[in-house]
């Protein structure tokens, strides 16, 4: 037998958006939830359905192959490729999306015995562009919540050990009838944790964990680029009752430098030459990053924003041998406050130039001749 259409099943329009997708499996789910038909086998297969098709058409991948396939996107090395059914959800799952803590609703982070996972902490760190370009090894010193030494994390007085919740035998949740559904909430005595502690560590007031400053070493490799993130796993703040720490991400940010712009693996410097020089050519020295120095020649000729290569003058690509280019771009310095001498040179250098001296001024100012005789004509 062909299976339903999962837009007819749910009732909405094949351009239904996902709010009108929950809505209308909000109101089939409680129509047809086997908590309100109990034994009816019907209703209990209808609800499956409705599950079913929500769970596909809720997630944008799934939908599009669905869209595309139909069915056979989810069977068995269909065009989809997403195997069959649920991809492990199940009907449960898909309620607790809807219905959340009322029909028991399972997320967050605590375990068995209430220890909780600990947070996961930020540490801003900005370095120059010359530590980016070495790499180096940083002392941070991170304040924290660490495992309590006194109770090991227990939360307990040493000598003593934390007892099941007597409300929900250890569960965390206690459940109740509510109309046709069983409400499952989170235990009032223990608050979800599935144990108690009589007597609470003193040092840790029953926490298992207490503030400290601790002082770590992080490794920054040659070559990291500004907004690299550094994950350092575990050592984020420790977990409530024993509980495993979470982990500590280094976010970095490079200093902009005086001299160098970098882009990538390469970097780029503004060099200021003299007219005379872009004219006749010549030669100038540069320091590059690793310290030593480079000799640029300049072409005869040159003009300004021509760009200079450099081959592995750049920054070390990260985890790699290799290097990127350094690129020097051409500035021409204009002479200010000249002499009588030097004014006289110049004018004569005038009434000496030639098309052949300034082909792109000649040619732009011929261009520009060209085009108002033509707006007079």
């Amino acid at each position: 037998m062909a299976k339903p259409d999962y837009y007819e099943t749910l009732g909405v329009a094949r351009g239904a958006d996902e709010k009108e997708l929950k809505s209308a499996y909000r109101k089939l789910a409680m129509k047809y939830h086997p908590d309100k038909n109990p034994g009816n086998a019907d209703a209990e297969h209808k609800f499956k359905e409705v599950s079913e098709a929500y769970e596909t058409l809720k997630d944008p991948q799934k939908r599009a192959a669905y869209d595309r396939f139909g069915h056979a996107a989810f069977e068995q090395g269909g065009p989809g490729g997403m195997g069959g059914g649920f991809g492990g959800g199940g009907f449960s799952d898909i309620f607790e999306d809807i219905f959340g803590e009322m029909m028991g609703g399972r997320g967050g982070r605590r375990s068995s015995g209430g220890r909780e996972r600990g947070a996961d902490l930020r540490y801003n760190m900005e370095i120059s562009l010359e530590e980016a370009y070495t790499g180096k090894t940083a002392q941070i010193r991170v304040p924290t919540s660490i495992t309590c030494d006194a109770c090991s994390g227990s939360g307990a007085k040493p000598g003593t050990q934390p007892t099941t919740c007597s409300t929900c035998g250890g569960a965390g949740r206690v459940r109740a009838a509510q109309g046709f559904f069983s409400v499952e909430r989170t235990c009032p005595t223990c608050h979800g944790r599935g144990q108690t502690i009589t007597d609470p560590c003193t040092k840790c007031a029953g926490q298992g964990r207490v503030t400290e400053e601790r002082s770590l070493s992080v490794n920054i490799p040659a070559g990291i680029e500004d907004g690299t993130r550094i994950r350092l796993s575990g050592e984020g703040e420790a977990g409530m009752r024993g509980g495993p720490s979470g982990d500590l991400y280094i976010f970095l940010s490079v200093r902009p430098h005086a001299v160098f712009q970098r882009e990538g693996a390469d970097l780029y410097c503004s060099v200021p030459i003299s007219m005379t020089t872009a004219a006749l050519g010549g030669k100038f020295d540069i320091t590059t990053m690793d310290g030593a120095r480079s000799r640029v020649t300049v072409p005869e000729g040159t003009q300004p924003g021509k760009e200079l290569r450099l081959r592995g003058k750049g920054m070390p690509v990260l985890r790699s041998a290799q290097f990127g280019d350094l690129y020097v771009r051409i500035t021409i310095e204009t002479p200010q406050k000249l002499s009588k001498r030097q004014r006289e040179l110049l004018m004569e250098f005038q009434e000496l130039s030639s098309k052949e001296t300034s082909p792109e001024s000649t040619g732009f100012f011929s261009k520009m001749k060209g085009f108002f005789d033509t707006m007079s004509d």
